[in-house]
């Protein structure tokens, strides 16, 4: 790398960086949030073994899990809001830094105590590296490239999502359970390294930051996370409505605090917006539909269909294998086509493919199984960088923060209540369940693909 490439400190120029520099500071923004999402499909993977060594139960050790996306999804808009005031470059460094040092922390756990302590740093970090992640993008890739960056930056997530299981399965294969945080260590170190010096210095707003909006709208999303998470887990109604009804209010208190702010907490300013409300919308009914998927496959496999668990993750492998294939394409396209239509086709194939699988026969073939598959993870990753695109274009370079976040919110809000709506046709259809959730998922496909559809008959303001 050149003296000149590395050491840039004034604000990024509005059409991207420099190719090579581009080169570097995308490596960093990446490698970073290949960690952040490979970091829950390996804890999932770990959980038996946790709990065998640290001496809890499932229901215990369910909680690794929990409070690291609570943590992650409550401060996602806090931290988005913030980078458009100190800068996207150090919130994603310091969220960087947290979440390597977390993970030495879990790492190093003696009890579930200190696992969960460390658990909840290591999900605000990954908040920090995904808050920013693709407003740095945004600033990274030349307007004529942005759908080229968004679409690797699809391709790095689907490519985390198909190998976490394999690679937690290989590395308890040979070593313990603390190996899997372990390893996020040196590829955090080199990630902040290379981010320190390529990284776009990004445009600062003027205006104050909320901290008691901030703790409003963190407690808003993090109690919403929660009662979905109640509801899959079958806990009492009261429970569940009591925090999803004090999500509800709080975040009215948040939109009422912040009706004149320049730059709301909860972005109601970029929802104004018909291009980015219909994105934002049609980005929550795509990852429902996943949420509902990967939670109902696996019992749909092994229940209904009596395969094996390596059958059932063989099976489950076409999806993500094909949206890392698809996304750097429809990437490509993006920066010709419009996002309507080739959202529209993309949520088209994901319910055709999603109804395919509901209509498998009693006894298929390998390849009945594998090809629906394929489809739905064609129309995924067909959709996801259009999508991306249009949702961070139809915000103004000044809330590119605020938008970030939403396009993280909206992924994790979608997965988590898919997963929710797919525990409740469990508990609704017994044994049929599987194949309800497949069914609901196609219904929501099509949703999508309506409200995508109609980005054609509005532009960003």
């Amino acid at each position: 790398m050149s003296t000149e490439i590395i050491s840039a400190e004034r604000p990024a120029a509005v059409d991207g960086l420099p190719a090579e520099r581009r080169a570097w500071a995308a490596a960093a923004i990446f490698t970073a949030l290949a960690m952040a999402s490979l970091d829950t499909a390996i804890a999932n993977i770990a959980l038996p073994a946790i709990a065998a060594d640290l001496h809890v139960g499932p229901a215990d050790v369910i909680w690794v899990v929990n409070v690291y996306q609570i943590a992650l999804v409550a401060t996602l808009l806090p931290l988005g809001a913030l980078g458009e005031i100190v800068g996207h470059h150090r919130i994603y460094l310091s969220g960087l830094l947290l979440f390597t040092l977390a993970s030495l922390l879990c790492a190093c756990a003696w009890s579930l105590e200190s696992l969960l302590i460390a658990r909840v740093l290591q999900g605000l970090g990954a908040s920090g590296i995904m808050s920013v992640n693709t407003a740095l993008v945004r600033y990274v890739y030349p307007g004529r490239l942005q759908g080229r960056g968004f679409g690797n930056n699809a391709m790095v997530v689907a490519t985390a999502f198909t190998l976490g299981p394999t690679i937690a399965s290989g590395i308890l294969a040979i070593g313990p359970w603390s190996w899997l945080f372990a390893v996020n260590i040196p590829f955090g170190v080199a990630a902040m390294l290379i981010g320190l010096k390529t990284l776009p210095r990004t445009p600062r707003a003027t205006h104050a930051f909320d901290f008691p909006g901030a703790l409003l709208a963190a407690s808003c999303l993090g109690l919403f996370i929660l009662g979905i998470g109640s509801a899959a887990h079958h806990a009492r109604i009261e429970l569940v409505l009591s925090e999803l009804a004090a999500a509800v209010l709080l975040g009215f208190i948040v939109i009422r605090r912040q009706a004149d702010h320049p730059a709301p907490m909860l972005p109601i300013d970029l929802f104004r917006r018909p291009l980015f409300a219909l994105s934002t919308a049609t980005a929550i009914c795509s990852f429902a539909v996943q949420g509902l998927a990967f939670v109902s496959l696996p019992f749909y496999f092994e229940d209904v269909l009596g395969r094996s668990q390596v059958e059932t993750g063989f099976f489950m492998t076409p999806w993500p294998l094909v949206v890392a294939v698809m996304a750097p394409i429809a990437g490509r396209l993006s920066d010709r086509y419009p996002a309507g239509i080739l959202g529209s086709i993309g949520l088209a194939l994901l319910g055709v493919g999603m109804g395919l699988l509901a209509m498998l026969p009693a006894n298929p073939h390998l390849l009945d199984i594998v090809w629906r598959m394929a489809i739905c993870g064609c129309g995924f990753g067909f959709f996801q960088a259009p999508n991306m695109k249009a949702l961070m274009s139809s915000a103004p370079p000044g809330r590119s923060g605020a938008a970030s976040s939403i396009v993280a919110t909206a992924r994790l809000t979608g997965q988590t209540t898919g997963a929710a709506l797919a525990a409740l046709c469990f508990n609704l259809a017994g044994r049929e369940g599987a194949t309800t959730a497949l069914v609901l998922g196609a219904g929501f496909a099509a949703i999508g693909c309506v409200m995508s559809s109609l980005r054609l008959m509005v532009r960003a303001q």
